[in-house]
């Protein structure tokens, strides 16, 4: 729990009769080192020109943009602080359908933070196509709702097994939430952590 927190996004935006307005948006983050890298969606980062970190006893922190991947939706984020609680991370290939599941965040923003939903590994490796992004995600009937974003799903050893990134929503729908593999996650977030990207990658242009 002391290792999810939250991230707020603070976007500078244009209106239409070009006047420069201020939008808030938020999610979660999963402290991995005590001395402040925090790894969280990249959709919840994106565009920001002003990021806070908001710890599990309140006390908030501006956040520095390490590096940030579009094509697998990870991003690493990190405070100036030490001594933090950190997050033990499993591995996600171990995992068996049935098994326990629990995510922690902050579904709806800071007022709901540190919420706790429980339910199972309902699938793994569900290939998904989310707005033109090919993803393998673990699927969980764990509550998921927007503000989850980039924080954990644990499981019974409490050890982080993924990051909650989507649910399928709307009516007709329950039960259906989503979360990148750590075991997936982990290579891009220390490429991240050391390069500030993805190396590899082909470009045009």
């Amino acid at each position: 729990g002391p290792a999810v927190v939250g991230v707020v996004n603070k976007k500078t935006v244009s209106t239409f009769f070009g006047q420069q307005t201020e939008q808030t948006g938020g999610g979660s983050g999963i402290i991995i080192s005590n001395d402040g890298y925090i790894i969280t969606n990249q959709h919840v980062v994106e565009g920001a020109t002003n990021v806070t970190v908001v710890l599990n006893t309140g006390k908030e922190y501006e956040a520095k943009l390490i590096g940030q991947d579009a094509k697998t939706d990870l991003a690493v984020i990190k405070i100036d602080a030490t001594g933090l609680s950190v997050a033990e991370i499993g591995k996600s290939s171990e995992l068996e359908v049935g098994e326990l599941a629990v995510a922690i965040g902050n579904p709806l923003g800071q007022e709901f933070a540190g919420s706790v939903t429980v339910g199972v590994i309902s699938a793994l490796n569900r290939s998904m196509n989310v707005q033109g992004r090919q993803y393998n995600l673990i699927q969980t009937d764990a509550a998921i709702n927007p503000g989850n974003s980039g924080g954990a799903l644990v499981n019974k050893y409490g050890q982080v097994i993924g990051i909650n990134t989507v649910k399928i929503g709307g009516e007709g729908y329950e039960g259906m939430g989503f979360a990148i593999p750590m075991d997936e996650a982990m290579p891009i977030i220390n490429e991240l952590m050391v390069n500030g990207y993805v190396k590899g990658r082909p470009v045009i242009g």
